[in-house]
């Protein structure tokens, strides 16, 4: 038997997908809301939080002496997918030798700290001033960030400089599309990236709108970042991951969802600057404090090259390369300490071995 459509039949069939197709379509590209902590079906709230100015709040882990009785009070930003549980593991006999106070918090979006639909290079920076007013350490504080964490120490010398007393800036993330940038340089970073890395990088770059659903489906390889792929992960970084892969709080990472944390990330991260961290000045002209940065040379999540160039164009950076270390050297045994000395005691410019 024939089945035989007459023209209004076919026209309203047509219609009918010209608006389903799109509504589907839309609705993939959507992601889910985030479950909020503490809100009705949200995970519990286990930490200490401080509320900000516009309502959002933060959860954050304190360490070391007591900040009534610290000579130096650092804020630690975390890198890409950690939390607050992921400070620097500065060992407790410096922190009482030297009187170090340390602050870790959730960035936005992670664990328990409320995600920021607005968030963008700036509110960061404007987040850890607020949290360091919150937490009365006072008019100035050392600011150490890792990985995506490092990438924000460049918006908080360019925001909140005025507040900082020295900064530590370990294995940074970089944005391949900062203005003064060299074609040669960012293309040979670039071009060190996996395959599916560099589509990862370049959707949240052009079509922010995307990154959810490109780091969501299945048809192809998303980030492999995300994914943990093994191929990341250099021969010394392989000696190090028992102390970072098998983490007890790793599900509280993502509960509220990829998106507000994860995906966040990688829009604000790799998005579009309106200046670039070659534009910047010594903050600390008058010797009274100084911007360290740190880099593995073996390290392959975020190739060296890099920070290689900005240590150069920026002289007032004290550079250290450590030739032997990937890009999880901060955990490497003794390596927190000597970063920290290096950043309160004004040491000089390490080699590595």
């Amino acid at each position: 038997m024939r089945l035989v459509f007459g023209r209004p039949v076919v026209r309203k069939l047509i219609l009918a997908l010209a608006v389903f197709l799109p509504a589907l379509l839309y609705s993939q590209l959507q992601p889910p809301p985030p479950k909020i902590c503490g809100s009705p079906g949200g995970p519990p709230i286990t930490g200490t939080r401080t509320r900000l100015k516009d309502g959002r709040h933060l959860a954050y882990l304190e360490s070391g002496v007591p900040k009534e009785q610290a000579k130096y009070k650092i804020i630690f930003v975390h890198g890409f997918d950690s939390c607050r549980h992921d400070a620097l593991p500065i060992s407790p006999e410096l922190a009482q030798e030297l009187g170090i106070y340390q602050l870790s918090f959730d960035r936005p979006g992670y664990a328990e700290s409320d995600p920021n639909p607005a968030s963008t290079e700036k509110s960061i920076a404007l987040d850890i001033e607020e949290l360091a007013d919150n937490l009365q350490l006072g008019p100035k504080f050392y600011l150490m960030g890792f990985s995506m964490g490092g990438e924000i120490m460049w918006s908080c010398l360019k925001h909140i400089s005025h507040r900082l007393a020295g900064v530590a800036i370990l294995a940074p993330v970089g944005n391949y599309w900062w203005s003064g940038l060299p074609s040669n340089v960012s293309w040979h970073v670039w071009n060190q990236q996996l395959p599916q890395d560099k589509w990862a990088v370049r959707v949240s770059h052009h079509l922010p709108w995307l990154t959810y659903w490109w780091n969501s489906q299945k048809l192809f390889p998303a980030s492999s970042v995300i994914a943990y792929n093994p191929a990341l992960f250099s021969e010394g970084d392989k000696l190090l991951l028992s102390k970072f892969a098998f983490r007890t709080y790793m599900p509280q990472i993502r509960q509220q969802g990829e998106y507000g944390c994860l995906h966040r990330d990688m829009t604000v991260g790799f998005g579009k600057w309106s200046w670039s961290p070659l534009e910047l000045e010594d903050p600390f002209t008058g010797g009274e404090g100084k911007v360290h940065l740190w880099h593995g040379a073996e390290d392959l999540i975020v190739p060296i090259s890099l920070s290689r160039y900005l240590s150069e164009k920026l002289p007032w950076v004290v550079y250290h390369e450590l030739p032997k270390f990937g890009h999880m050297f901060p955990l490497a045994d003794g390596m927190a300490d000597t970063i920290v000395k290096s950043l309160l005691l004004g040491d000089q410019p390490l080699q590595a071995s």
